[in-house]
């Protein structure tokens, strides 16, 4: 068993594990129990009545929070001509294509998303080892294959999460900061959550929103009543 350090232990204390929090008591400890000097980001785990197994349970998208994320998020984009200013004139931090690409395959990892324009796939699908499993391939139905990189840039600069169900039906999301205050997550979660409801597939069978919990990155996990999202949502 590991084993966790005072503070750990002493802000799991305030919470009972085995209680389903009403949301908003729920997002107040989860802020409440953040012990660390720096500022800790907020993350929700949410478990959906689907199965991924299933192509057409899959759930998938992205979504732009209010307020952001509360920090900055690194884009690169792969396009060519003259969709490069265009993409420089929107914050990338890098453009290119081939050379782009090889220096990825040399082990450059130094961005948090990236986008692409449609002909540039494939190229981009020669580091799809690379970039799928850290979750910054570029995807159509995240909008980051895109022709308007302008739009796709910006957007992922001011916070736009991208979300994916995992193989355990689980969604997983930043949600920003604990500087950011109970009233901040509340909005983002709400619009995160809202994104989901909307991106039910129309097989899923059954309770939908099935659990959910929220932390901080050195906080233990509050679980929250998923009785209370209906009304969270309203």
């Amino acid at each position: 068993m590991p084993k966790h350090g005072k503070k750990y232990n002493t802000s799991q204390k305030l919470i009972d594990r085995q209680s389903r929090y009403p949301m908003e008591e729920g997002i107040d400890l989860a802020l409440q129990s953040a012990y660390a000097k720096f500022d800790e980001s907020v993350d929700v785990a949410v478990c959906l009545g689907v199965n991924p197994k299933h192509s057409d349970q899959m759930v998938r998208g992205g979504v732009s929070l209010p307020h952001g994320l509360g920090k900055q998020i690194r884009v690169i984009a792969f396009c060519k001509g003259e969709k490069e200013e265009e993409a420089r004139e929107a914050g990338a931090d890098a453009v290119g294509g081939e050379d782009l690409v090889k220096k990825i395959q040399e082990g450059w990892l130094e961005f948090d998303k990236a986008v692409a324009t449609p002909d540039m796939m494939s190229v981009v699908g020669k580091i799809g080892r690379i970039l799928g499993p850290r979750g910054m391939m570029p995807n159509a139905k995240t909008g980051t294959v895109t022709f308007d990189l302008g739009k796709a840039i910006s957007e992922l600069k001011a916070g736009k999460v991208e979300f994916k169900v995992d193989k355990a039906g689980v969604v997983h999301a930043p949600l920003g900061k604990v500087s950011f205050g109970p009233e901040k997550i509340q909005d983002n979660l709400r619009i995160l959550l809202d994104s989901l409801h909307k991106a039910k597939p129309s097989s899923a069978k059954g309770t939908y929103f099935r659990a959910l919990a929220l932390s901080t990155t050195m906080g233990p996990g509050v679980k929250i009543d998923p009785n209370s999202i209906r009304k969270f949502l309203e």
